[in-house]
């Protein structure tokens, strides 16, 4: 198992980050390379089904996850259901006053490809790392600016 954490300071209220944050069709927007979706259920409750799709220069992974625990506005938890991307994740909100929040997105994942994945994990982390550190910077800037159903 691998574990990621990364948070990011955001200047909005923490009911407003979570709902940017789990705004999961507009994800799109700040999460890196990725387009989101829920397949079933409403999203918004434990064992809704919620799918990414991530891609570089046209090659992806498809993540199927379902929300095991749901508490808003501070906690959303997943399992990663697919063949490459296992294990699970985090969503954590917390307030740092009445206009500033922060937000923590945990990964504890599986690398696929039994020796050969945990082999390569320390090649791969870095620039998943990467990525993550710059998503989380792109969500600040649009929980920022966001606006419900829009």
């Amino acid at each position: 198992m691998s574990d990621l954490v990364a948070s990011v300071e955001v200047a909005a209220p923490a009911g407003t980050t979570w709902l940017a944050l789990t705004d999961w069709n507009q994800q799109g927007r700040w999460m890196l390379g990725t387009e989101v979706r829920v397949v079933s259920g409403n999203g918004r409750s434990v064992g809704s089904r919620i799918e990414a799709f991530t891609a570089v220069a046209g090659i992806g992974v498809k993540d199927q996850m379902e929300i095991t625990s749901w508490e808003p506005p501070v906690r959303c938890t997943m399992r990663h259901l697919g063949s490459v991307v296992r294990g699970t994740g985090a969503f954590h909100v917390q307030a740092k006053g009445p206009q500033r929040s922060v937000f923590i997105w945990s990964e504890h994942l599986t690398p696929p490809f039994g020796i050969l994945g945990r082999l390569g994990w320390p090649v791969v982390r870095p620039v998943f790392a990467l990525g993550l550190r710059h998503s989380m910077r792109n969500f600040a800037r649009f929980a920022e600016s966001y606006v419900v159903g829009e």
